[in-house]
């Protein structure tokens, strides 16, 4: 593999070319938004999504769909809610065999689909491979140390991906539970946004814990349905990941949750963004799904409604208080019980 490929020009996919361009690859970044294309080619630096990080001058930006499939692996970093979209501009352009490496978080929202089923929908001969894990983009940028779950269901593959994309401070572990990887990396987005509120409504830090641990419970009853390993989950494309965007300002969703329990309303906070806070769409395409299959994931549906539907925090926080008294046995999801 010596050429490779992002498509997608926000923070993560900037990143993810600057780790390609290190790890000694030919990188080329596809960007829909002509200015990010110019700022990286003229100026190396992509200042509209990640600022003040200048970019070697062998990455090349493009608009190009036809040029930026021309790679020996393709990491895919657009926004969920768009990837259907843009692999639907891409597949005519791609070559048989060329490995696609998921590297967005979150489900689509019109269909509930994982971003693997959505890709595998379009693209039915490609390789997949998922890439995840505890990835703040700026400091995959400044090469800080950095470990992630490389999920494929070709071990040869994903031996050679994770190869190909390491460097002196950036590693793969490899996982064949795709689904377990994707579960984790999406539903983390929707937990940060509910300790997010804790912290903005200044509820503690034990309602934090409380939060991210009963969290990892409805992740893995939702990856457990979807056919996945409750114990992909224990990894770094679940708890590592869950650690790091519910502590974290640097987070988009925390800090969206932080805005939301200081009052500020959704669209106050997302009309002054430029970037995309995936847990919001991700929380109303949870609900959906787990309605669909019958499970009880009251934390993501308290997010979804008042995130989607003008729910009150206050009220939120009340039922989830309110509810009959479980069992605290998490690992009992691994055999199916609900707790």
């Amino acid at each position: 593999m010596n050429k490779f490929s992002v498509i997608g020009g926000g923070a993560w996919g900037t990143a993810l070319a600057i780790l390609a361009q290190q790890a000694g690859h030919n990188t080329t970044l596809w960007a829909r938004e002509p200015e990010v294309v110019e700022s990286i080619n003229n100026e190396h630096m992509n200042a509209m999504f990640l600022p003040k990080i200048k970019l070697a001058p062998a990455i090349k930006a493009t608009i190009d769909m036809a040029e930026a499939a021309k790679a020996d692996a393709l990491l895919l970093a657009v926004p969920a809610q768009y990837v259907r979209t843009t692999l639907n501009s891409l597949v005519p352009f791609l070559n048989a065999g060329t490995p696609v490496v998921i590297c967005t978080k979150g489900i689509e929202l019109a269909t509930g689909a994982l971003m693997s089923e959505v890709v595998a929908s379009i693209i039915r001969d490609l390789p997949l491979a998922v890439l995840s894990g505890p990835t703040f983009a700026i400091e995959v940028a400044r090469g800080h140390p950095t470990a992630v779950t490389l999920a494929c269901e070709n071990s040869a593959l994903a031996n050679q991906l994770g190869e190909a994309l390491r460097t002196n401070t950036f590693r793969a572990y490899n996982s064949d539970d795709l689904i377990g990887a994707e579960i984790g990396g999406a539903i983390k987005n929707v937990l940060a946004i509910a300790c997010g509120i804790v912290e903005g409504r200044g509820l503690g830090n034990n309602a934090r814990a409380a939060l991210i641990t009963r969290g990892l419970v409805e992740m893995s009853r939702l990856c457990l349905a979807k056919g996945g390993k409750p114990e992909t989950l224990m990894g770094l494309s679940g708890i590592g990941d869950l650690t790091l965007t519910c502590n974290a300002m640097q987070s988009r969703n925390f800090s969206l949750g932080v805005a939301l329990g200081q009052g500020q309303t959704i669209g106050k906070i997302l009309n002054e963004r430029k970037t995309v806070a995936e847990g919001v769409d991700t929380a109303s395409a949870v609900k959906k799904v787990a309605d669909q299959l019958d499970l009880d994931m009251p934390i993501c549906k308290a997010v979804d409604g008042i995130v989607n539907r003008n729910t009150e925090i206050h009220e939120e926080i009340a039922e989830l208080l309110a509810r009959p008294i479980g069992t605290d046995s998490p690992l009992d999801t691994l055999v199916n019980l609900k707790v």
